[in-house]
């Protein structure tokens, strides 16, 4: 050591200041500079990167720099070389002639090759120049800029673009760029090019506050070749919580022509839309009350409809809910009621006022329940474009009078008691007196599937244009296997029917009245009781002709929540009788195969077909779906490929798929973790 303080240090050289390291072979120590030069071996450390080179120097103030380097990031993970590495006293990264992947070490299937790269780690940001990215060793992308995140902070910059293509739009490309517009909001603009069509601009924002959420997305698409006019698509959610109390939602659906979806659909689920909803609700909730108001109407897609087939607008709709108990009696009186104005371009038009006072008398003990009530139920008009000779202001009034009762019994069953079994017989008996109703109008009243919810419903209608008349009861009986420890269900059992002692009279128009003295059959079966395998069976029979008006059946074999199998019948008399077959399965840590089949035994054609390959290493997953199907709604066909390329820690190549998979296979999820 010389008298200004330098030193020269020979053999296995060691420095450190706190959580940094330095070792080196010689270590040379500039007092002046406060500086190490090393050679031989150089390895430098810290909580975040690594790096080991030929030379370097480093001063615990201003930082160091290395030449022939190999690094790595550790938190990240990432590693890579550099002929040069200049490295900040905050940790920051300027790299030249640069080697970057985070595949593991031995492992080379993608890499960056840039001229230079600099890694912010604070900002957890990074960008290159003249950088070339190679996938399996083939050059897959140039640009002479690029700025990419190093961390898992978000950032603006260029994504990897879009791939795709289809029989209806050609060669799909895209290139998304995002926007970090601040924590709370974001947004992604993505140029598209359509080799059959033309260019189309998409994207979507999303923002966050401390109160609200919500996203827009939309595409835009000018001057299509092929439809001779422009296209675009517009979606809003937003959901606002004022208070507690106190809700507002929005969602709003808007699509350029009634073709839209046929062309730009990913399949027959988005071909068979018939129409798009608008609607802004705004929702309280007190102390035993709600309140709703609603603003609704819907743009016509399907336009074969008629326009007196087409749904009305609510503008407004306002409903109240509410129930209270009376002293301590045991009594609850109710009160629940609507005003809304329907409006719609063609036929009567008007507001409704519906309201429903009701006691109760609800007694409920382990065991049983028994739940007597009467109502009084009110309903108004007042019309516009009515037909010559009708009334304008028709009204209709009628008592109900309801008992609902049911038992549970149980009792031990299995091996040593392991298992309980239940028997629950319940029964719904209803009185509503005949009101002639012909004169008023059907705003939105329909007639439901006759399923279990609608079996223990006293009014067989949905809306309030229509009060049925009953004098009836609903006789219902429920059976479960349960574990005795964690009341795991394994298999739930019912049956249920409606016997009528009065013919019905009240008829929606082209309804015919029900002259049986019992309703159809329904039947319901969930069993859960073998390892992975589940079945669900539902049947509506009419034991009056011996024939079978609906029919569903399904049986799942789920070991994982990524890997699943699954066999579905669907029937409808006379309308549809589908078999449709679906998997997504974990053939090993690398390898997961997909495959959707839906045919059609009434039209003899298949009506959505696809299958799809995913291979995931260390460092990048590989997803290549083919799909073809027909349109719901017109019977037109397209077939698609889509294309993705998942560079793990970097980004992704290509369309999305995952969600798609998730809708398209009955019980799959990517979370491998979740339960089945």
């Amino acid at each position: 050591m010389g008298r200004s303080g330098d030193a020269s240090l020979l053999g296995q050289v060691t420095v450190r200041q706190g959580d940094r390291t330095l070792s080196a072979e010689t270590a040379t120590y500039e007092a002046a500079s406060r500086s190490f030069k090393v050679e031989g071996d150089v390895e430098y450390r810290d909580p975040e990167v690594r790096i080991r080179g030929a030379t370097g120097t480093w001063s615990g103030g201003r930082g160091g720099s290395f030449t022939e380097t190999e690094f790595e990031l550790p938190t990240r993970p990432a590693r890579g070389s550099a002929g040069e590495l200049a490295l900040s006293p905050e940790g920051n990264l300027a790299l030249q002639d640069v080697v970057f992947t985070t595949c593991p070490a031995g492992n080379d299937d993608w890499l960056f090759k840039a001229s230079s790269i600099e890694i912010d780690r604070e900002r957890q940001q990074g960008t290159g120049r003249n950088v070339r990215l190679d996938f399996m060793g083939v050059p897959l992308l140039y640009t002479p800029y690029i700025s990419f995140p190093a961390g898992d902070a978000r950032k603006s910059g260029f994504l990897f673009p879009s791939i795709g293509t289809s029989s209806s739009n050609g060669f799909e490309f895209g290139i998304p760029y995002y926007f970090n517009l601040a924590s709370n909001y974001d947004a992604t603009l993505m140029p598209s090019l359509f080799s059959n069509r033309g260019i189309e601009l998409s994207g979507n924002f999303r923002y966050l506050t401390e109160r609200s959420r919500g996203r827009i997305d939309g595409r835009y698409l000018p001057s299509d070749r092929q439809a001779d006019r422009d296209r675009g698509y517009l979606q809003l959610r937003h959901l606002t919580d004022f208070t507690d109390s106190l809700r507002l939602s929005a969602s709003l659906e808007d699509a350029s022509d009634s073709r839209y979806f046929e062309d730009f659909a990913r399949g027959p689920e988005g071909t068979s839309i018939t129409y798009l909803e608008r609607r802004i609700l705004l929702q309280y909730l007190g102390s035993g009350w709600s309140a709703e108001g609603l603003l609704q109407n819907f743009q016509t897609i399907d336009r074969t409809i008629a326009p007196l087939d087409r749904p009305y607008s609510r503008v407004p709709q306002l409903v109240f809910a509410g129930g209270w108990p009376v002293a301590a009696s045991g009594l609850v009186a109710g009160l629940s009621g609507e005003l809304v104005h329907f409006q719609r371009d063609e036929g009567v038009v008007g507001t409704r006022l519906d309201v429903e006072p009701r006691v109760s008398w609800p007694l409920r003990a382990p065991g049983y329940f028994l739940d007597p009530s009467a109502s009084y139920r009110y309903t108004a008009y007042q019309l516009d474009q009515t037909a010559p000779g009708s009334s304008d202001s028709p009204s209709r009034a009628a008592p109900a009078v309801t008992v609902d009762a049911g038992l549970v019994f149980d009792r031990p069953a299995g091996s040593r008691g392991k298992l309980i079994q239940t028997l629950e017989p319940r029964a719904l008996y209803s009185w509503i007196p005949y009101r002639e109703q012909d004169d008023l109008p059907i705003f939105d009243t329909g007639l439901p599937e006759l399923d279990m919810v609608q079996l223990f419903r006293a009014d067989r209608y949905v809306g309030a244009d229509r009060l049925a008349d009953a004098n009836q009861v609903a006789v219902g009986f429920t059976t479960r296997l349960l574990d005795a420890g964690s009341g795991r269900q394994y298999l739930a059992a019912t049956i249920g029917q409606q016997y009528f002692f009065d013919d019905s009279r009240v008829t929606l128009p082209g309804e015919l009245p029900e002259r049986r003295a019992s309703s159809d059959l329904i039947a319901e079966l969930e069993l859960s009781a073998y390892r992975n395998w589940s079945v669900d069976l539902a049947m509506q029979w009419d034991p009056h002709a011996s024939n079978t008006i609906l029919g569903q059946a399904g049986v799942q074999y789920r070991p994982r929540s990524d890997t699943v199998v699954n066999l579905d019948y669907r029937y409808r008399e006379g309308r549809v009788e589908q078999w449709e077959g679906s998997a997504a399965w974990h053939v090993d840590r690398e390898w997961t195969l997909y495959a959707r089949y839906v045919y059609s035994v009434k039209d003899a054609q298949s009506l959505d077909a696809f299958a799809g390959v995913e291979y995931e290493s260390c460092c990048w997953r590989l997803r290549v779906v083919a799909r073809r199907y027909i349109s719901n709604r017109t019977g037109s066909q397209d077939t698609s490929v889509a294309l993705q390329l998942e560079l793990k820690g970097l980004s992704s190549v290509g369309t999305t798929s995952a969600t798609f998979l998730e809708r398209g296979i009955r019980g799959y999820s990517r979370d491998p973790d979740a339960l089945p």
